[in-house]
């Protein structure tokens, strides 16, 4: 029996999605013993710089294993530094998110960065969840490096480039195949955490364009909400009340009643400045609704051209002529268990 271990010291909702689900699919196979070590969400400056501190203290740790796969959240250098029963053992590196393709400039992202690239060096192998974050993590610890003073040893990041691959986070649902049937109004759902990088100010200028068309829509405005709002979410459920256009809003604790919310819907809606998969997108797609998302971003690896707006207003076009003209969703077969599962398999058999 081998033992394996998954760490995610940022336990949010998308990591744990993922934690859960490869922690079940590899504790199915005969020959793995699978421990999860996962710390809350919160406190991110704190847990981004102390989770090698936690962990190198945290007595699940302690053990003999035969790999490790942790989220790319984790100090992996100084973990090794610190514990000494990892310093020897196999580590696979996950990246749900990469520190160089977020849109702004906040405290702390010049250490985050460089702390992604000590972790990536680290480990043994390093997996991106889309090709979209494994180019803009490459291209920004390039771009990174070649601004440092001096004495930057040469061929860092194609080390990194060298021992990665792309695994997505699995979806843990089959499509329906077909896209809901249209009828009025059109039902359009936007399903991301109320925060600026999943961009509400593009959001805003989207819905003030289709309240000036003819179209009849109700929007959805449904996700994870924290303490302090972005400003734009109150305008527009204001100018959506005033016009009874307003659907759900706030985030849904149930799975099941958020999957049914999804299928009552027609059209899934994304206005982010960063994505590196798109799950909320992906659950959609599944559930029967046609993507509109940026043409930009991980949703050019699946989303169709069509359904791809270039700006806000090609974003209204879309919402009020294209969608009306589709009878197919796009296919996301490579996103599912029969294709992640037989992918994990061959890495983690490559290391024990």
């Amino acid at each position: 029996m081998k033992n394996l271990l998954i760490l995610s010291p940022f336990d949010g909702l998308s990591h744990r999605f993922w934690r859960e689900n490869l922690g079940e699919w590899l504790a199915q196979q005969d020959d793995y013993q699978v421990t999860q070590v996962a710390l809350p969400a919160r406190y991110f400056a704190w847990r981004h710089r102390g989770n090698s501190l936690i962990y190198s203290r945290h007595p699940e740790l302690d053990g003999e294993w035969d790999l490790v796969i942790a989220t790319s959240m984790t100090d992996l250098s100084s973990l090794r530094g610190l514990n000494a029963s990892m310093r020897d053992v196999p580590v696979v590196l996950y990246f749900h998110e990469n520190q160089f393709a977020y849109p702004g400039h906040d405290f702390g992202l010049l250490e985050r960065q460089i702390t992604n690239i000590y972790s990536a060096l680290s480990a043994n192998h390093v997996v991106f969840n889309s090709e979209f974050n494994r180019r803009t993590f490459l291209e920004g610890a390039e771009a990174l490096l070649k601004k440092m003073p001096d004495e930057v040893p040469k061929g860092v990041v194609q080390e990194i480039s060298d021992k990665s691959s792309v695994i997505p986070v699995a979806l843990d649902l089959d499509a329906v195949g077909a896209p809901n049937q249209l009828d009025s109004p059109l039902k359009i759902i936007w399903n991301h955490r109320w925060e600026h990088d999943k961009g509400p100010d593009r959001l805003l200028t989207i819905v003030q364009g289709l309240l000036e068309t003819d179209l009849e829509f109700q929007l959805s405005l449904v996700g994870e909400q924290f303490r302090e709002q972005p400003s734009e979410m109150i305008m527009i459920m204001d100018m959506l009340k005033a016009k009874y256009a307003l659907g759900e809003t706030g985030f849904v604790e149930s799975r099941e009643a958020y999957l049914n919310l999804l299928g009552e819907h027609h059209v899934v809606l994304s206005t982010a400045r960063q994505e590196f998969q798109g799950l909320s997108i992906m659950e959609g797609i599944c559930q029967g609704c046609l993507p509109v998302t940026p043409d930009d971003l991980s949703y050019v690896e699946y989303v169709p051209e069509e359904l791809r707006y270039s700006s806000e207003q090609d974003a209204v076009h879309i919402l009020t002529t294209v969608v009306q003209q589709q009878s197919e969703l796009p296919s996301l077969d490579l996103y599912q268990w029969q294709a992640v599962g037989p992918a994990w398999n061959k890495l983690v058999d490559g290391f024990i």
